[in-house]
């Protein structure tokens, strides 16, 4: 499953709090030019101090699995849905293996009323369920028979009835407009993790796989999807504004992964080079908006064939746009749903990012086709492996697709610091969780599991090496095809293949949370290089305390300057060695993680960082090594182990920069500097700095796409326009004013790429008839793309009057339910008095929001964007409070690492805001 709240490439140029988380979804990255929104955060509703040993967390709920003692085989399903009252009636036959004699059934069952159940064993007589009893809580029924189910073969069958829920999960209904300006309604589904019980009685655990016959009864003039091919369509035979649509029988496979979609819809169709029928479904009349995604689908299906050496199995895959959707997107097997935003692009009114955004997700969603869905995690313990795996070679197909984009570098900033800045708190969890209660499984789907997880898995295959890697997948999928697995078997495949210490390796990455620092000092003996590397523990809120310091088996790779492409590689699994380089002199550079692979951070000897600096200012290092010299330094920082002004000093190196990824990660950590120091009284120094060093890039890039340019450069001509307008450039304020009234006037329409920023800009620094006029092209707006474009910029709006407008417009008709988060989350990252007024908003509408978003992970996206900036320790006490009195259990980790963001912005604050505002000051100074 897709994010918003991970990685959605938009360019967001509000500052808002996000590199730390569907959608859906940074911890403390805020002013991202990259928002991912694909992940989020969740969890225990305490919070400690940084630093304090942990507490016992609140207690997990008692849980017991499914009985297997009846099993289903196969499940013959039919449902009709009512599109007008959003209710539904379902009839249920399952082919059933009876294994051990009982006089009851235990399913999953949620928001669902059962009207009859009955029991038939093979070839004998039909036994009537005798009761009914709900255990609404676990969200399970139990039905009861009068006599004995003895073991063999049997048929369940269940009639019942349910809602089409206005919740985005389960089965529910999805708002849409026709083009006459009528709203209908669409019904569709999202399942996982455990919402399948809320459209059908089912075993729905993923390990309880099953076939599915699947039969839809609907309105003759609307589209009826499911994952498999349509095999018969007749009239109903009742009513002749009805038809029964039946599909082929699907491989067997987990309950999270079915799905249904009935609605009116266009579609594009092609067929990969390896015969199987690929479709892309729109809204009715932006067929053409589906030609991108099909283009990207019909690549990526025989890549991912070639590179896993195992062929798609169904004969057709659907990749269909949801109106109102909380994810990103979904990986149902063979019907694949997505936000529109993360599947249609306009040729004239997409911008570059949103083009990559939905190859990465079409990237992603396909790899579950194999390794989730061919292959199925035993129990959501083992979730990252599904989504870490697909979050890391989503790059890999895109790289394949589009080499142009050099994705492996946005990677870095994307989802690798991403990760680690999560990672860095003591609240965050091992990637690997023990899950037993299905109200814990939303804890999960976050930066952890997905970022961390992909990061890892990069790092797995550095050190394993592609060829390898590529056989021992493989063997995997082929030895577990159809099945369920563990992480540990897909450590052993690769084990037994590479020779390598894999699962002892692996295990210290995924069974502790936390990641390393790396200490690098070097000496000098004769014409020999000698290094010392130590690991240790990295915290956010500083040093970890030595006793008891957990520790890894971490592959490094050394190179030098001497010769950048050659590493030397070492496993260090102890907390410390020496590495000798022979032909190094003392004025020659180290780099310890050529590439930025090892998910850790490194701590450079005051020398060896002088030697590396120089490679900054003249690119002899590499775009992804300057990236992560910069990140780690800035990190370092934040956890008081260097000073604030160091980092700000290496900033400047970068006037000379080229790279889009490497501005667009200044752009993040300046953000985040700039949130933290929106809390002094001289924020606007922070602003100056900006503008200094964002001009000269500014000043080449200049305003027009130049004859040549490509994907990148119009990636960062929109960072550079948005971070220049937002800091208040005049010149770049007065163009964007005189291009903004063109585009009004239709005079000249602004092109794709330079609408955000010139929104951003003209909002921030605008009035009340600014946010008129961008209300009305909001109203116009036939795209979703250019709604959610307009929505994330309006909290830029500096008056307070208007600032509460924008609040009231977030939960309006206006704005679809699951893009409400990034209209508040826009007002909150945008200023001081945003965030304040977001977090009262937010308080004041929290039984509204919470009702909306309960159970889901957008209720912690919302919850993050609008506290994390906050840098005044009673801010900490007082969200804790207020979480306390009005808890919302899937969010609980979210609230402690949100707090834990605000007790360490504030400690940041207080130990260098004095030294930042002299730097500053300085700076401004005229020479003597």
């Amino acid at each position: 499953m897709s994010f918003v709240g991970r990685r959605v490439p938009l360019l967001v140029l509000y500052t808002v709090t996000v590199r730390c988380p569907l959608a859906v979804l940074k911890p403390v990255r805020l002013a991202c030019s990259i928002i991912n929104l694909r992940t989020s955060t969740h969890c225990t509703a305490f919070f400690r101090v940084p630093g304090q040993n942990p507490a016992a967390m609140t207690e997990k709920r008692p849980f017991v699995r499914l009985p297997t003692d009846v099993c289903p085989v196969n499940y013959g399903l039919c449902l009709k849905p009512d599109l007008i009252n959003f209710t539904f009636e379902g009839k249920l036959e399952a082919q059933v293996e009876v294994t051990q004699a009982t006089n009851q059934i235990v399913m999953n069952c949620a928001d669902i009323d059962i009207i009859t159940a009955s029991f038939a064993p093979q070839g004998g007589v039909e036994i009537n369920a005798t009761g009914f009893n709900y255990q609404n809580e676990d969200e399970k029924v139990t039905l009861s028979f009068p006599s004995p189910l003895h073991k063999g073969s049997g048929t369940l069958k269940i009639d019942f009835v349910g809602e089409l829920n206005d919740k985005m999960k389960g089965f529910y209904r999805s708002k849409y407009t026709t083009s006459g300006g009528e709203t209908r309604y669409a019904a569709v589904t999202q399942f996982e993790a455990t919402d399948a019980r809320r459209a059908f009685p089912c075993w729905d655990e993923p390990a309880i796989k099953a076939t599915f016959d699947i039969t839809l009864i609907v309105p003759k003039d609307r589209v009826a999807l499911s994952n498999m091919n349509v095999i018969e369509r007749k009239p109903h035979p009742e009513d002749q504004n009805l038809i029964e649509v039946k599909f082929d029988t699907t491989p067997i496979m987990s309950t999270y992964l079915v799905a249904f979609v009935i609605g009116e819809y266009d579609y594009v169709e092609s067929q990969s080079s390896d015969g199987v029928t690929v479709r892309v479904y729109t809204p009715v009349g932006k067929a053409e908006q589906g030609r991108f995604a099909l283009e990207v689908a019909t690549k990526t299906l025989p890549f991912y064939k070639d590179y896993f050496s195992v062929p798609y199995p169904l004969p057709k895959i659907d990749l269909i746009a949801i109106a109102d959707f909380a994810a990103g997107a979904m990986e149902n097997w063979g019907l694949v749903t997505y936000r529109e935003t993360a599947l249609l692009i306009d040729p004239k009114n997409s911008c570059s990012s949103s083009r990559q955004w939905v190859a990465l997700v079409v990237g992603h969603e396909l790899a579950h086709q194999w390794f989730g869905n061919l292959v199925t995690m035993e129990w959501w313990t083992h979730l990252w492996l599904n989504e870490g795996f697909a979050s890391w070679i989503e790059y890999l197909c895109v790289d394949h697709c589009f080499p142009e984009y050099d994705i492996w570098t946005q990677f870095v900033s994307a989802d690798y610091t991403r990760a680690l800045d999560l990672d860095a708190l003591d609240n965050s969890h091992p990637i690997e969780v023990k899950v037993g209660h299905p109200s814990e499984v939303d804890e999960i789907f976050d930066a952890i599991s997905y970022s961390k997880g992909a990061s890892v898995i990069r790092m797995l295959h550095n050190y394993i090496g592609d060829e390898d890697f590529r056989k021992g997948m493989n063997a995997y999928l082929l030895t577990f095809q159809h099945k369920n697995a563990s992480t540990e078997d897909l450590w052993k495949c690769l084990e037994e293949v590479s020779g390598k210490p894999i699962a002892a390796v692996m295990n210290s990455w995924t069974k502790q949370m936390g990641f390393p620092i790396i200490v690098v000092d070097q000496e000098q003996v004769g014409d020999e290089c000698v290094l010392k590397i130590s690991q240790k523990k990295f915290c956010a809120s500083g040093p970890h305390n030595e006793e008891d310091c957990p520790s890894w088996m971490i592959p490094i790779s050394i190179c030098t300057s001497g010769d950048p492409k050659c590493s030397k590689e070492v496993l260090l699994d102890s907390p410390e060695t020496t590495v000798n380089l022979s032909g190094v002199g003392p004025d020659q550079w180290v780099k310890v993680n050529p590439g930025t692979v090892g998910f850790y951070r490194i701590q450079y000897s005051s020398s060896m960082l002088d030697n590396l600096l120089p490679g900054i200012r003249d690119l002899s290092l590499s775009p992804v090594d300057r990236l992560g010299l910069q990140n780690d330094l800035f990190s370092l920082s934040r956890a008081g182990m260097i000073s604030t002004v160091e980092v700000l000093k290496l900033m400047e190196a970068f006037v000379n920069e080229p790279n889009y990824t490497v501005w667009s990660d200044l752009s993040c950590n300046l953000g985040v500097l700039s949130s933290l120091l929106s809390h002094t009284d001289f924020h606007e120094d922070i602003q100056e700095f900006i503008r200094d060093l964002f001009t000269p890039i500014g000043l080449k890039l200049s305003w027009d796409c130049k004859p040549g340019e490509g994907h990148l450069d119009a990636l960062l001509r929109s960072l550079v326009l948005g971070k220049l307008g937002k800091a208040g450039h005049k010149p770049t304020l007065e163009e964007a004013r005189r291009r903004f009234k063109d585009h009004v006037d239709s005079t000249q329409v602004l092109p794709a790429d330079l609408r955000s920023p010139v929104y951003l800009t003209v909002l921030k620094h605008g009035d009340a008839a600014t946010m008129d006029t961008m209300l009305k092209l909001h109203k116009q707006a036939e795209m979703q793309e250019e709604k959610n474009r307009i929505e994330r910029v309006l909290g830029a709006i500096s008056a307070p009057e208007l600032i509460q407008n924008v609040l009231t417009f977030a939960i309006s008709e206006e704005v679809r339910p699951q893009d409400t988060v990034s209209v508040i989350g826009g007002v909150a990252g945008s200023s001081k008095q945003g965030r304040k007024a977001a977090w009262k908003f937010v308080r004041d509408n929290w039984e509204m929001l919470y009702n909306r978003y309960q159970g889901g992970f957008l209720i912690s996206r919302l919850i993050k964007v609008t506290v994390d900036g906050f840098a005044v320790d009673k801010m900490a006490a007082e969200v804790k409070s207020f979480f306390e009195s009005h808890p919302a259990p899937s969010a609980e980790r979210t609230v402690q690492q949100c707090c834990e963001n605000i007790l360490l912005n504030a400690a940041w604050l207080k130990r260098d805001a004095d030294d930042i505002h002299q730097y500053l000051l300085q700076r401004k100074a005229p020479p003597v």
